[in-house]
């Protein structure tokens, strides 16, 4: 059982990336996702989540705006569209599944228990 986040890279400010969240060996519309982020010397930020049963979503302040997470469900996968990059949205990406059930969609971090290795965001000129 695997959770992946890919799309990462370079990007310049005030440009665009979709990374995606993609399981194997589960299916990702019965659980409550989660994405976040962490920059060197820092802790790891929920930025955005979205429910597995009525499609709510929520956001960290810091994006609002400028960020949308989805699902494909036929595609098994989890997207997080990030519009106006800033240098500061410089981390490091990690998709999460709460595999509990436990939980509503939160940005905390505690509330997850499945975690994917992460995908770099660097945006800089």
């Amino acid at each position: 059982v695997q959770l992946q986040a890919s799309g990462g890279g370079l990007v310049q400010p005030e440009g665009s990336l979709r990374l995606s969240c993609a399981p194997s060996g589960f299916t990702l519309d019965r659980y409550v996702i989660g994405w976040f982020h962490q920059a060197p010397g820092r802790e790891r930020e929920g930025i955005s989540c979205i429910s597995n049963s009525d499609g709510r979503t929520d956001y960290a302040d810091s994006v609002k705006g400028r960020f949308t997470i989805s699902r494909d469900n036929a595609k098994n996968t989890v997207y997080l569209q990030m519009n106006s990059l800033k240098p500061e949205d410089t981390a490091v990406y990690y998709c999460a599944a709460d595999l509990s059930g436990l939980f509503g969609p939160t940005l905390i971090a505690a509330t997850y228990n499945y975690w994917g290795q992460g995908t770099q965001v660097t945006v800089s000129s």
